[in-house]
């Protein structure tokens, strides 16, 4: 989806910045802004009489205080292109951090779309490629992001909700559990959104890996299935498709990741009101977060995926 055109000042700095990418240098470029972004911007980028369509991806203000390394989001696109899943980059301008790649063609992955079960199996085989796949700079590990959002908020005068001290509580008891069956880390894109996802037509292709890092896989089925409200049956299908089976202990640990996930989200929904220029209620984001993770961390089934998850 596209919006409206670009200002000259910004067009004249983007046209600028690609005159050190060989492939567009000393080309006539169109820049069209894609929606879609909260905490970048993006531009279409086409050459009359060129096939081929381009991505131009500019970071947005202090991006960096949300645990973003435009190096590491840099890697880890190069290593998803690598496995076919991530675009392929073709630029990468320093010491601006503009992330240049090559426009997928293909059809966006809806809601309804995420809930068939032969999407699931194919978003599995996408993910099960990157998890597979090499290793990439940086580490991705929730409880720890949490905290840190939680001192950058502080330091920035924004109330932290009161539901933070229950909610670390409760992450405390599920990284115990977790201490006591670890998983080998492994490369996470950590934002499964399936505004991220597009497919091909052979596969679904993943975008936008600013978060992603060396981290626990199970984070990322936790996030794709909370994300996008899977059922406990959805869930099942999205395991045995990425690991052949549905072993309780795994089991236990997606659901558990889910409640990680809402964490993370919530609090950087806290950590955006001290830094979001943009019109968008974080304080409802953040406490939409909360509610649904307390929700899901009471009653006896959590008890229970903390038993099963520490069994492995």
């Amino acid at each position: 989806m596209t919006s409206p055109a670009v200002d000259d000042e910004l067009r004249d700095e983007l046209t600028r910045a690609m005159q050190r990418v060989p492939d567009l240098a000393g080309r006539s470029l169109t820049l069209t802004p894609l929606s879609g972004g909260i905490t970048n911007r993006n531009f279409l980028v086409t050459v009359p009489g060129v096939r081929d369509r381009y991505v131009i991806r500019m970071a947005g203000n202090d991006t960096h205080l949300l645990g973003i390394s435009r190096e590491v989001e840099h890697a880890a696109t190069v290593a998803a292109a690598g496995v076919g899943v991530g675009p392929e980059v073709v630029a990468f301008v320093r010491p601006e951090g503009y992330l240049v790649t090559r426009f997928i063609e293909g059809s966006p992955v809806s809601l309804e779309a995420v809930h068939r079960p032969e999407t699931i199996r194919r978003f599995a085989d996408s993910l099960r490629r990157v998890h597979d796949g090499p290793a990439i700079p940086g580490l991705f590990v929730p409880f720890r992001i949490v905290e840190a959002y939680r001192a950058l908020a502080l330091a920035r005068g924004v109330p932290i909700p009161a539901e933070y001290d229950l909610a670390m509580a409760i992450a405390r008891r599920i990284e115990l559990a977790f201490l006591a069956s670890p998983v080998e880390l492994r490369p996470c894109h950590n934002d499964l959104l399936n505004a991220n996802f597009i497919d091909d037509g052979t596969r679904i292709r993943i975008v936008d890996w600013e978060y992603a890092g060396l981290g626990d896989p199970f984070f990322d089925l936790g996030n794709f299935s909370v994300n996008h409200d899977l059922t406990a049956a959805e869930d099942a299908v999205l395991l045995e498709a990425w690991e052949g089976a549905v072993r309780p202990g795994h089991a236990a640990r997606l659901s558990l990741m889910r409640i990680a996930s809402d964490f993370r989200e919530a609090m950087w929904g806290v950590l955006q009101q001290g830094i979001s220029t943009l019109d968008v209620d974080f304080a409802a984001y953040a406490t939409e977060h909360f509610d649904r993770l307390l929700g899901n961390a009471s009653g006896p089934a959590f008890e229970r995926h903390l038993r099963d998850a520490a069994e492995g």
